[in-house]
C-alpha cells in the first residue's frame, strides 16, 4: 500500500504546484524574497558559508537557489584520469545497464529508451555501459556540471509527470525518471558518447542551460534540437545548466569508456568535481 505522500503526488496538481512555486521564486519583492530565504536556510541548514553572495544580495529566490559559489569552494579532481561528480547530491543508484534498463530502486527500473524520450537507436549505445543517479536535495548546490569534457551533440525536453525524486518516491513510483519531465542531453567526447539526463521534480519551477535554448519547462510538446553544428565544447566541470529547486541527474556512459570507483554505493554523498569514476580510455 502507498503511503498518504506517495498518493497526495499522483492526485496533487503537480504542474499547477509547480508554476505557482516558480512565480513565488521570480519575485524580487525584498520582504517576500528574503523572508524565503531565510526561511529556506533554516528549514535546510544550508551552508551559506560557501556562497559567493549573503542574503540581501540576491535577486530573488531563483537567485539564491542557483546561487554561485565562492572561488575554490569545488576544487576539481583530474579530469585526465577521472569522471568528475556533475553536482552536489548523493548517489540513488549506479550500477551496469544491462537489458536496456537502468535500476531505479530495489525491484524497480526502467528503459534507457524511455528516458531519452524514445530513442531507441541512442540507447543501444549503452548497452553494457555504465549508469549513475544522483541525487540533490534542497539544501544542495543546484548547478550541474561536465562529468568529463565533451560536444553537446543534442538535446531534449521532455514533458512529463512531477513526482518528487526522494528515496520513497523513487522505491514507489513506477518508471520513476523515465515519466518525469526532464532535459536529456547528448555530448560526444574522448569518453565516447555520454548522457547528462536532468530530471525535474515536484516543485521544480524550472530546468535551464548556459547554452541558448528554445524549450520552455512545463510545457506539453517535446522540443529536439540538434547541436551539432553549433560546436558547443564544454571541458569536465564546466557548467551546464541549473535547476530552480531539486531534482536528479542520471549519467550513461558506453560501454568499456568508465568503471565507478570501488566502494562507491547508494546513499554515498558527492561533491561537484570530485572523482566518482576511472576514465578507461585514458
Amino acid at each position: 500500500m502507498s503511503s498518504p505522500f506517495i498518493a497526495f503526488q499522483h492526485l496533487a496538481p503537480q504542474h499547477a504546484l509547480s508554476r505557482l512555486a516558480g512565480l513565488l521564486a521570480e519575485s524580487t519583492s525584498p520582504w517576500l524574497r528574503d523572508a524565503l530565504i531565510r526561511r529556506f536556510v533554516a528549514a535546510f541548514d544550508v551552508d551559506l558559508s560557501e556562497a559567493a553572495r549573503g542574503i540581501g544580495e540576491f535577486a530573488s529566490f531563483n537567485d539564491f537557489f542557483t546561487r554561485e559559489l565562492k572561488p575554490g569552494a569545488r576544487p576539481l579532481a583530474d579530469s585526465d584520469a577521472f569522471i568528475l561528480s556533475p553536482a552536489d547530491g548523493a548517489i540513488s543508484q549506479l550500477g551496469p545497464i544491462t537489458g536496456g534498463r537502468i535500476v531505479q530502486a530495489k525491484g524497480r527500473d526502467y528503459s534507457v529508451a524511455e528516458i531519452l524520450g524514445g530513442e531507441v537507436n541512442e540507447a543501444a549505445r549503452f548497452e553494457g555501459g555504465r549508469f549513475m543517479t544522483i541525487y540533490l536535495s534542497p539544501r544542495d548546490y543546484h548547478r550541474v556540471h561536465m562529468p568529463a569534457a565533451g560536444r553537446l551533440a543534442t538535446s531534449a525536453y521532455l514533458p512529463g509527470d512531477l513526482f518528487s525524486v526522494n528515496q520513497e518516491t523513487a522505491e514507489n513510483v513506477e518508471r520513476l525518471f523515465a515519466r518525469n519531465e526532464r532535459l536529456a542531453c547528448l555530448f560526444d567526447g574522448p569518453d565516447g558518447r555520454f548522457a547528462s539526463i536532468m530530471v525535474g521534480a515536484m516543485i521544480v519551477a524550472g530546468i535551464d542551460t548556459v547554452w541558448p535554448n528554445t524549450f520552455r519547462t512545463h510545457a506539453r510538446a517535446a522540443v529536439r534540437e540538434d547541436h551539432s553544428a553549433a560546436a558547443r565544447d564544454f571541458a569536465a566541470g564546466d557548467e551546464m545548466g541549473r535547476f530552480y529547486l531539486g531534482s536528479t541527474v542520471v549519467l550513461l556512459f558506453e560501454p568499456g569508456r568508465v568503471e565507478w570507483l570501488e566502494g562507491l554505493k547508494a546513499g554515498d554523498p558527492l561533491r561537484m568535481g570530485q572523482a566518482i569514476g576511472k576514465r578507461l580510455s585514458a
